[in-house]
């Protein structure tokens, strides 16, 4: 049973996306605005709406832990805002200038693609708030992109009507033409990772302007690299498809329409459960919550739909409860940690364990900066911590946010293309390129024999160990 639960009539034009977290609701729209709303009783938060661009806004997304969203433009800007003060913590201009009409983070929130509509896409590294690569991926509008659940992937649609498969450093994986007659204009992975003997699968749903919804099995072979592999068509929509999602259970999966109508159907045998009439014009958005059975739909009449599905056996309340325990948000991490707020410290006190100091940082407006200077000494003169146990934790995990603020500016040939860390052990493989020992053999251990970097087969499992790279980075660590 699916039932309306609250209508949402603030924007002044076209909604144009929606996006939920753990706890918020944030909508896009024509008005260029975003509108930003607390699940508990959908009122605005108190820095809603964000109007920080100069055009329409065509889309935003939460980061994975919900505490950082981001939104794109006409303006040619991707903007990246904090869900605890509503500030703007980042605004990537596209390299072309182009009017941004995606965008989506990685899983992890190191990375955000940002689609636009000359063909390309951009791919920015979000702590250090840099452009990492941006290519043309397509002759027509990129309107969709999503990262696969592992984060080491991510697709692209365009209104060429191909389905493109990219690796993070965007060399081309896979594509699949003609997925839709006359455009793509939406997509997304299931969180879901199968593995089937040899291979890693993922699903894809896409949603095209020939009025069908397709479901796709990405494969990963470790011989025949990468297939998408259509598994089902759904047409119950009688014009283009606008948008689509799939439930954090990956059981789910929802599409609204020109027609106006939002489908919800079962995504493993593609049945059709229900059909909504509610919007009175396209609906241009649905979104599912990553935590529980509720989804969102935004359209062209104004108006934002949140849904609940009940399941009948509080399936989704139980999932709720355990994904806010036994995990860290971290949503802080994006930032570099000198980059931090006050409440970023206190944030992070909370998940390391030490929520019993956050008053006592908060009183003396510890920011990230002043953080990392901390000492001993200070720590026993101005803090008052009696636990000589307790010091030596803190000083533990400062010691540890210093290493990570030096690794934030580590040159890239020095970090590992699997891990993405500082190599201490680098080794040459047989495709020519460096990696982290340890990452290497465990890939290799896997049935995937081919290179992380070029998806080719290894001709030989012989690792040379890399000594020149080796003292470069120490003499690099030394000198930080």
């Amino acid at each position: 049973m699916t039932s309306l639960v609250h209508t949402l009539r603030d924007h002044r034009d076209d909604v144009n996306c929606c996006a939920l977290s753990q706890s918020l609701l944030a909508t896009c729209s024509g008005d260029k605005t975003i509108r930003v709303y607390s699940l508990q009783d959908f009122t605005e938060l108190r820095f809603s709406p964000l109007s920080g661009h100069g055009y329409a806004v065509h889309c935003c997304c939460f980061s994975s832990c919900g505490r950082y969203l981001a939104s794109c433009s006409t303006d040619a800007l991707t903007k990246v805002w904090s869900m605890s003060t509503g500030e703007v913590v980042c605004a990537l201009q596209h390299p072309a200038r182009s009017p941004v009409r995606v965008c989506a983070f990685s899983p992890d929130a190191q990375y955000l693609l940002s689609g636009a509509s000359d063909g390309t896409v951009a791919l920015w590294q979000v702590p250090s708030k840099t452009l990492q690569r941006c290519s043309r991926v397509s002759e027509g509008t990129v309107l969709a992109c999503c990262f696969s659940p592992c984060g080491q992937m991510f697709v692209t649609g365009s209104t060429q009507g191909e389905l493109h498969l990219w690796s993070l450093n965007m060399s081309s994986l896979y594509i699949q033409r003609e997925a839709h007659d006359l455009g793509v204009n939406c997509c997304q992975f299931s969180p879901q990772i199968c593995m089937d003997g040899p291979a890693v699968k993922f699903r894809l749903a896409s949603g095209g302007q020939d009025n069908q919804l397709r479901v796709w099995i990405v494969s990963q072979h470790a011989t025949a690299g990468y297939v998408m592999t259509l598994t089902f068509t759904l047409s119950a929509q009688s014009a283009p498809v606008l948008s689509c999602a799939i439930s954090f259970d990956g059981q789910l999966l929802v599409s609204g329409s020109v027609d106006k109508t939002v489908t919800v159907y079962n995504a493993d045998g593609g049945e059709l459960l229900h059909t909504f009439t509610q919007h009175d014009r396209y609906v241009t958005a649905c979104t599912f919550s990553p935590c529980m059975l509720m989804f969102a739909s935004g359209s062209m009449d104004k108006t934002v739909n949140v849904w609940r599905i009940e399941d009948g056996n509080a399936h989704s309340s139980e999932c709720l409860q355990m994904t806010g325990t036994g995990r860290k948000s971290q949503g802080y991490s994006i930032m570099l940690v000198s980059d931090w707020s006050e409440e970023d410290v206190c944030d992070w006190l909370r998940d390391e364990g030490l929520e019993m100091l956050v008053d006592t940082f908060r009183a003396q407006n510890i920011d990230g900066t002043e953080l990392i200077s901390l000492n001993k000494e200070t720590l026993d003169a101005y803090f008052n911590i009696e636990s000589v146990g307790l010091r030596g934790k803190v000083m533990r995990k400062i010691e540890e946010l210093r290493s990570t603020l030096m690794d934030s500016d580590v040159p890239d040939e020095f970090l590992c293309p699997v891990t993405r860390e500082l190599m201490k052990d680098p080794v040459i493989a047989a495709d020519g390129y460096s990696y982290e020992r340890e990452a290497l053999e465990t890939w290799i251990r896997t049935p995937n024999h081919t290179s992380p970097m070029t998806n080719l087969p290894l001709q030989t499992n012989i690792l040379t160990p890399n000594r020149s790279l080796k003292m470069a980075i120490q003499r690099w660590k030394a000198s930080q």
